[in-house]
């Protein structure tokens, strides 16, 4: 593999990771890389297909265990036929979502604990880990008060209720404290550009990317 990279933005709903995912791999283009953008869940033909049962209808559509198994099962194939293919090949990958979300919703906001959640994901993907990890962070009503102007409220996480969103954003900064050396939180409070600029100083030390 010639040097290529894998960061993944994470963080609670509305708080601007597939903005930030398409900003940041146009920096890192600006820089001389290779880049492949994708997201979770999808990402893959397969795995796009499961993200629609995912995201939209009921917000009791599926029990915590069966929806966690759908997303480990959307990762595989994502990790399969996107992922890795990118890697081997020396192409930075930037995806908007990963392994951490099902850790965090799943794991943390609907109460399936970290255990299980590392069990599904070492028998998925192994020990594949990206090299950076940014997690977004906003207080709940905010990140929602976005993600509900932009969407209309039709993906199904939004609509989960508020005591779920405090779970989740807990658990991405906890799992953010468990792992700092891959990890780096970024308050998604400011503008679009300052957040970016804040990302880019955050690849740029972790990962040695000398920006143009």
């Amino acid at each position: 593999m010639a040097g290529g990279k894998f960061i993944t933005l994470e963080g609670g709903e509305g708080t601007g990771k597939s903005t930030q995912a398409a900003l940041l791999a146009e920096g890192l283009r600006e820089a001389g890389k290779d880049v492949t953008v994708t997201r979770e869940p999808g990402g893959a033909p397969g795995a796009e297909q499961i993200r629609s049962l995912l995201v939209e209808g009921a917000v009791e559509r599926w029990d915590p265990m069966t929806e966690a198994l759908l997303h480990v099962a959307a990762r595989r194939q994502h990790l399969e036929e996107t992922i890795q293919p990118a890697l081997d090949a020396g192409r930075w990958v930037v995806c908007d979502r990963f392994a951490d979300s099902t850790m965090a919703y799943q794991g943390y906001g609907l109460g399936l604990g970290r255990d299980a959640m590392a069990g599904l994901h070492e028998l998925a993907i192994g020990g594949m880990t990206p090299d950076l990890t940014v997690v977004l962070d906003l207080p709940v009503e905010t990140g929602l008060g976005r993600a509900t102007a932009k969407s209309g409220g039709e993906d199904r996480y939004e609509r989960m209720d508020a005591e779920f969103h405090r779970r989740l954003r807990d658990g991405f900064l906890d799992i953010a404290r468990r792992e700092p050396e891959r990890c780096a939180v970024i308050d998604a409070l400011g503008a679009i550009d300052a957040v970016q600029a804040a990302i880019r100083a955050v690849v740029g030390e972790r990962l040695g990317v000398d920006w143009p």
